[in-house]
């Protein structure tokens, strides 16, 4: 008889969880959640911009048990998903690189969550689908903790880590909370290139990078792009700088890392081949990917984003060719960034000393 059959306990399901591929795992209580207060009032000041599906429902996020009747427990697993960031013009944000960790980890979560419940325990699992307030679940589960970024640092692999939660009725032994070790740091908020940071432990969803380029559907703001730079799905930027990320490690999960058959932005044309993929190619191309999310037209307004940015002349037919797409949104950016492109090459061709010929005598 498999071990968590015979004795549900915390070593039990740890040691399952391994077995399964998590890389880590913590339990909690299903008290509730400690940062309640503040969850409410970051909502109240919309710093969740469109994304109102995390505001719904404070209730239940603030409490558990509101979730699931008669909870005691919540198990906290994660993946590591770093990987070395592929060379080329453009970038993606690492989690995005291979398949969808909603999948991934919800397959994990599904098979340690039946074992739960041959038990004759309930199990309710989220992985970004409910009313959880994961980070400071993680928290309190001896995971990590939330650092000035507000994104979760485990010891020995930073800041990489997705996580899905199990909320049981299991009586388990809870794990210690981890302490901060943030301590003086705040290179993750001299970092990121929006100032979405604004304050320790603070941040405005409004102005982060991967918000305006994956949750934001409409018209990125356009005194915003220009801080876009390179990046066509999401940042990593506070966690590429933070120290923790020394202890780094290449992901453990195939299904996580870049195939170039599948996505990769290596190669001068990879930006304009973006430019004219059909409906039909993005959805095979993208199918088990997370950008699939963003839609055709979204992940083709960042790529005009992107080339209004680093783009120079020689990517002008491309982006009038997309200046006659059929998505207003998409037309939009193309036109802003043709009007980059020209500026900056305006700027390079105008003849040496013609500002001062041209003044009067």
């Amino acid at each position: 008889m498999n071990a968590l059959l015979s004795a549900p306990d915390s070593v039990a399901i740890k040691k399952r969880a391994a077995e399964l591929g998590l890389d880590v795992c913590g339990i909690t209580s299903a008290d509730p959640a400690r940062y309640a207060a503040f969850y409410r009032q970051w909502s109240a000041e919309g710093n969740a911009g469109e994304m109102a599906w995390l505001t719904r429902e404070p209730e239940r996020r603030a409490d558990p048990r509101k979730v699931l009747a008669d909870a005691r427990s919540i198990i906290v697993a994660g993946l590591n998903y770093w990987q070395p960031q592929p060379k080329g013009r453009g970038r993606i944000a690492r989690y995005a690189l291979g398949e969808d960790y909603h999948h991934v980890l919800l397959e994990k979560l599904e098979a340690l969550a039946a074992e739960i419940t041959a038990t004759g325990a309930k199990a309710k699992i989220y992985v970004d689908t409910g009313p959880v307030l994961e980070k400071p679940l993680a928290e309190r589960a001896g995971i990590g903790w939330q650092g000035k970024s507000t994104m979760l640092i485990h010891t020995k692999l930073g800041p990489w880590l997705l996580l899905g939660e199990i909320i049981t009725t299991l009586e388990l032994e809870p794990d210690a909370p981890q302490r901060d070790h943030c301590g003086s740091c705040s290179k993750c908020i001299e970092a990121c290139p929006t100032g979405a940071i604004t304050a320790p432990y603070q941040l405005d969803a409004r102005r982060c990078i991967a918000y305006l380029t994956i949750e934001l559907k409409g018209s990125i703001p356009e005194e915003l792009r220009p801080l876009i730079g390179d990046r066509v799905y999401g940042c990593d930027e506070c966690l590429d700088v933070c120290p923790w990320n020394r202890f780094a490690q290449t992901t453990r999960e195939a299904r996580f890392l870049a195939k170039p058959e599948d996505f990769s932005l290596s190669g001068r044309d990879q930006l304009h081949a973006l430019l004219e993929i059909s409906p039909a190619e993005f959805k095979r191309r993208f199918a088990r990917s997370p950008i699939l999310r963003v839609k055709r037209r979204g992940l083709l307004r960042n790529v005009c984003v992107v080339l209004g940015n680093i783009g120079t002349a020689d990517d002008l037919p491309a982006l009038r060719r997309t200046e006659e797409h059929e998505e207003p949104l998409v037309r939009e950016h193309a036109a802003w960034a043709i009007e980059q492109i020209e500026k900056r090459s305006g700027a390079l061709e105008a003849p040496v000393g013609s500002t001062i010929a041209a003044r009067p005598a």
